[in-house]
């Protein structure tokens, strides 16, 4: 027999007390849909936020669904579940995920939004009212033993662990800790210029620990004792997702970066988890590739979007009009693509 539909959908700026709670019990909850986003995104980036809560007529939750609304003049008007994250769908029950879904097509419908994007996690995507599942970004999740000598022996390919030694016998180390922040911050920012996209801003990255706590790590690689790679991921559910990675290009020949992937994987086991998201990429890319190396499996991220015109994604910077842009912000001092990039990167979810 299916479960009652909930009898109310309710949104608000706060979540309700038992939000975290449910989403840790309720399967597909993940750590973008942790409360403490409510804080990020609207304290640190300046979006608003939409608790939205659905209820049984005895007003306990049955599903929830932390909805941001992202405006730029320039990029558009948008409704996102969870802006700049991987993940944030509808969770709860199938009725709870469709009368939420609904809510939030009436919400885009009714504000004139550009576009709704439900971040969902494979088994909870929806298909209500015009949503339509894009298939556009894939991730790969890597089974993990309890010991990493079981994965280093077992569960690698000889040609990577050759990569990975490489780094090692140049004696390249990696750090953990909050108090790497700021050195990821000047990889990740120097990336990221070199690629031709705005930056986030600094403040996200330094308001993380403060708000997740041991959830959130931070690894830095260095390089006689200057930082060339870094990366900052999550645990929860009893899985490490890698969310934000870079190495700077003029060190590839050391090869900084699968260092950094390993020993993000024993820290990963070592907090107990037992699998290895690798993050969110494009299909058949470089990045897609590099992910697929270390033996992991791809899933396909059921992503669903509702626009009024058709279009099914929210602003590529490397695509269309803003394609032409990539290469005159490669030539510009980093320094300046720091001031410059986050009041863009925050407006493009």
């Amino acid at each position: 027999m299916e479960a009652a539909p909930p009898d109310l959908v309710e949104a608000a700026s706060r979540p309700d007390v038992g939000w975290d709670a449910f989403v840790e019990a309720t399967p597909g909850g993940s750590y973008c849909h942790l409360s403490g986003w409510g804080t990020i995104m609207n304290e640190v980036l300046g979006h608003e936020v939409l608790f939205l809560h659905a209820r049984g007529r005895e007003g306990a939750l049955k599903g929830v669904l932390p909805l941001v609304r992202v405006r730029s003049r320039l990029f558009g008007h948008f409704l996102v579940s969870m802006p700049f994250l991987n993940y944030g769908g509808p969770l709860g029950s199938l009725e709870a995920r469709r009368a939420l879904a609904e809510w939030a097509l009436a919400a885009a419908e009714g504000s004139g939004a550009d576009l709704l994007e439900l971040r969902a996690r494979p088994g909870g995507e929806v298909e209500e009212g015009g949503l339509v599942v894009t298939g556009r970004k894939v991730t790969v999740v890597l089974p993990l033993p309890d010991d990493p000598e079981v994965l280093w022996k077992d569960g690698l390919r000889s040609k990577i662990r050759s990569q990975v030694r490489r780094p090692m016998k140049a004696g390249l180390e990696a750090r953990f800790g909050p108090d790497q922040v700021e050195p990821f911050y000047r990889v990740f920012a120097r990336n990221m210029r070199d690629l031709g996209t705005p930056v986030l801003p600094r403040k996200l990255f330094q308001a993380l620990p403060g708000v997740f706590g041991d959830r959130v790590s931070f690894c830095v690689v260095y390089r006689e004792g200057e930082p060339v790679a870094g990366g900052c991921g999550f645990l929860a559910a009893g899985e490490f997702e890698i969310t934000w990675a870079s190495a700077l290009r003029e060190h590839s020949k050391a090869a900084p970066n699968m260092l950094l992937y390993w020993r993000m994987m024993e820290h990963a086991i070592e907090r107990g988890a037992s699998a290895f998201n690798f993050g969110r990429c494009t299909p058949d890319t470089g990045s897609h590739r590099f992910k697929q190396q270390w033996g992991g499996e791809d899933v396909p991220l059921p992503w669903a979007a509702w626009s009024p015109d058709g279009r099914l994604a929210t602003p590529n910077p490397e695509e269309g009009k803003f394609a032409r842009a990539i290469s005159i912000w490669q030539k510009l001092p980093v320094g300046l693509t720091r001031l410059i990039g986050p009041p863009l990167a925050r407006r493009i979810p």
